[in-house]
């Protein structure tokens, strides 16, 4: 298993946008809203923060076709991607597989020391790697933005 060159469209999270504070409230939200009274916390909400560990080795990939549904990863959606992670047996990640990227679990049978992608959609067949073939893994998903119904197209 060998690293691959970053995907087409991959913005490094180093060159992402600057940070705007968006006010988190100091209540979880169960079932219901939260109280009026209540007061934003202190410190603003960075999604930066939040969601990129080291930014000079994390980028952002956008999620196409419906192969990890099962993982809650939909087309259009904004993986979160950390090329410093060691990938393990289970996680998720982007791969290269005869020069097309795909997002996938990674499966590592030790007993037979054969690897595989595997597609969170029961509609598609494991990729299986023996003999020749090469897998080059780019990093690991850490992440998984999406929005829900009414939100912007193509945003």
């Amino acid at each position: 298993m060998t690293r691959r060159a970053a995907p087409p469209g991959a913005v490094p999270a180093a060159e992402s946008p600057a940070r705007s504070a968006i006010p988190l409230m100091a209540s979880r939200v169960v079932a219901g809203f939260p109280s009026p009274a209540e007061q934003y916390v202190e410190r603003p909400l960075d999604l930066n923060e939040l969601l990129v560990a080291r930014p000079s080795a994390t980028y952002f990939v956008r999620a196409e076709g419906d192969s990890m549904t099962g993982a809650g990863i939909r087309s259009g959606d904004l993986l979160v991607v950390d090329r410093s992670l060691e990938p393990e047996d289970g996680s998720i990640v982007i791969a290269c597989v005869d020069g097309e990227f795909t997002v996938k679990y990674l499966r590592r049978d030790r007993a037979s020391g054969t690897v595989r992608l595997e597609a969170a959609n029961p509609a598609y067949r494991p990729i299986v790697f023996a003999g020749e073939m090469e897998l080059r893994v780019f990093g690991v998903v850490t992440a998984v933005v999406h929005r829900f119904a009414g939100a912007a197209e193509g945003a």
